[in-house]
């Protein structure tokens, strides 16, 4: 059982990131960005390049491609989004779709579909007691945890985070006390363009890099944003865990490759 919830919060913490990006994006542009799993996908993809093919550490490697898809994100912004800024949230999510196919299929066009694996040492798991703790997770649980925080401080003690706040609380309001949304905009897309890219890194640790990889992670993290209440970003974290260790406790009684029915009859049961 231990190992289970141990494993149930590696699996909720993978899946945090990627809802907290998919929950702030929502709060403050009112709309639902399916685009999410490419986004995780195609930092991973910078990140192995870094790493693989230049040559740098998995670290360096992953600071540098989360910043290049973080203004890789505000371009996309500027060139899809921004235009249709003043439509509705269901033409903003058809134009987010559109997103995700094209850097699906530029991805695999320029990557192909062989799965890939950052170039890391391997490591002998730690044990604690009955509980085995892989590099792979303690990078995780270390990586996941410093992030929120980092997230966290930066929505409670800084005026981007005011103007956020404010911007997802009431739109007109902050435009009349002279919130700049473009500029508040801009700093959403970066947040969640790092976020995802460390989401991705850490996906491609566990399991590995392939161009299916986000598509894999979508209904998760949709599902996990919901749940915490896709308008309140930290909550999604909470929603996050929630979904992983109950996929783990499953498998208690199905087989592991049937946890998946979790995410679905959660799905389900918060439509109904």
């Amino acid at each position: 059982m231990g190992q289970l919830l141990v494993n149930g919060l590696v699996t909720g913490l993978l899946l945090a990131l990627p809802a907290l990006a998919l929950a702030l994006s929502f709060s403050v542009l009112r709309f639902a960005n399916y685009a999410i799993g490419s986004y995780l996908t195609c930092g991973a993809y910078l990140v192995y390049v870094g790493n693989v093919m230049l040559g740098l550490p998995l670290w360096l490697s992953a600071a540098a491609g989360a910043l290049l898809f973080a203004a890789m994100a505000v371009a996309i912004d500027w060139l899809a989004y921004r235009p249709l800024r003043q439509r509705s949230g269901v033409t903003l999510l058809v134009a987010s779709m559109g997103v995700a196919i094209a850097l699906e299929n530029t991805i695999r066009f320029l990557a192909g579909s062989s799965p890939r694996a950052y170039d890391v040492a391997v490591a002998r798991p730690i044990r604690l007691g009955d509980i085995r703790l892989n590099h792979e997770q303690l990078a995780i649980l270390v990586t996941v945890s410093i992030a929120l925080v980092a997230v966290w401080v930066i929505f409670r003690f800084t005026r981007l985070g005011r103007m956020m706040r404010a911007l997802a609380d009431n739109p007109d309001l902050a435009a009349v006390r002279g919130i700049a949304r473009s500029r508040v905009v801009a700093g959403v897309w970066l947040i969640c363009g790092v976020l995802v890219t460390l989401s991705g890194v850490l996906v491609g640790l566990d399991a590995n890099i392939e161009p299916q990889m986000g598509w894999t992670y979508l209904l998760p993290v949709f599902t996990a944003a919901i749940l915490g209440g896709i308008a309140n970003p930290m909550a999604a974290v909470a929603g996050a865990l929630t979904l992983g260790i109950a996929e783990e406790l499953a498998t208690l009684v199905m087989p592991v490759h049937y946890r998946m029915i979790v995410t679905f009859l959660v799905m389900a049961g918060l439509l109904l």
